[in-house]
């Protein structure tokens, strides 16, 4: 076998063909949120509403729904759960985070293991990327169309609430609206994302590609463009490369993207110290 047929052997199985593909539609709307996340301070948001997802899943298994029903459904409800109890209190929100959204998965874990399931929670909790069909394609790709043109049309709208609740109340924008509406999309990307990257390992695509942009960037319009290239980079290439180390591709995109992350902090620390150095001279 010669070098580039090696090159071009994953193309040759259709499940690589469709693992490539809903990682790269899974990367769109979460690279586009993960933006708002790291500057909103919003990081563990998604590790808490992907958790919370777990007991609608199951519970959709067990009524014989789709999981997307149940998941989205509980992870909305804990999203909105953890704003009453904010607002309603004197509980901190990362507070109320840690009560709904552990609570909310260890409800789900309660009724996994009181139920027989052909599911095995190693695909619910990390994902089964190889074995999703043309289907689960479709689907993946109506739901991240449908949440990356809400996200650019609304992006402004979606950074003033970011930056200054008070000003954009000001501009006549409707924050609470605004406020579930980025909670709901949150949930719906990681419900789009449950069958191929899994619940735990959904957290990293909502977050790092946002971070490495924002190192790498002083405007958000840059940042949105930066970390939208490394999400699909990162997701293509981890999928691409798992089938060449004999690893899953969730784990394997992860573990590309934190390599890209370390590259970026490495070279921005030395940037700044040559800087700094500048200066002091």
């Amino acid at each position: 076998m010669t070098f580039m047929n090696l090159l071009f052997l994953p193309f040759q199985f259709n499940f690589m063909i469709n693992a490539l593909a809903v990682s790269v539609l899974v990367a769109v709307p979460m690279a586009l949120l993960s933006c708002f996340l790291v500057l909103k301070g919003w990081s563990l948001i998604g590790d808490a509403i992907s958790h919370a997802v777990f007991p609608g899943v199951v519970l959709s298994y067990i009524i014989g729904l789709p999981y997307s029903i149940g998941a989205f459904s509980t992870g909305l409800f804990s999203a909105i759960a953890t704003g009453f109890l904010k607002n309603n209190s004197r509980i901190k929100q990362d507070t109320a985070m840690g009560i709904v959204f552990s609570g909310m998965f260890g409800l789900g874990l309660v009724l996994y293991v009181n139920i027989s399931s052909s599911v095995h929670l190693s695909h619910i909790l990390f994902g089964d990327m190889l074995g999703v069909s043309q289907h689960d394609v479709k689907v993946t790709a109506i739901i991240a169309i449908v949440t990356a043109s809400i996200i650019i049309v609304k992006w402004k709208d979606f950074l003033l609430h970011t930056f200054d609740q008070t000003q954009a109340c000001i501009a006549g924008l409707q924050i609470k609206l605004l406020h579930y509406g980025l909670l709901s999309l949150i949930s719906l990307t990681i419900v789009n994302a449950l069958q191929s990257v899994g619940i735990v390992l959904s957290v990293a695509l909502l977050v790092s590609p946002g971070a490495i942009a924002f190192l790498l960037s002083r405007k958000f319009s840059t940042m949105l463009f930066l970390a939208l290239g490394i999400a699909l980079f990162g997701s293509f290439t981890g999928v691409y490369l798992s089938f060449f180390i004999d690893s899953a591709p969730a784990p394997t995109i992860v573990l590309f993207i934190m390599i890209i992350f370390l590259c970026v902090f490495i070279h921005t620390v030395r940037k700044e110290k040559k800087i700094v150095g500048r200066i002091d001279l």
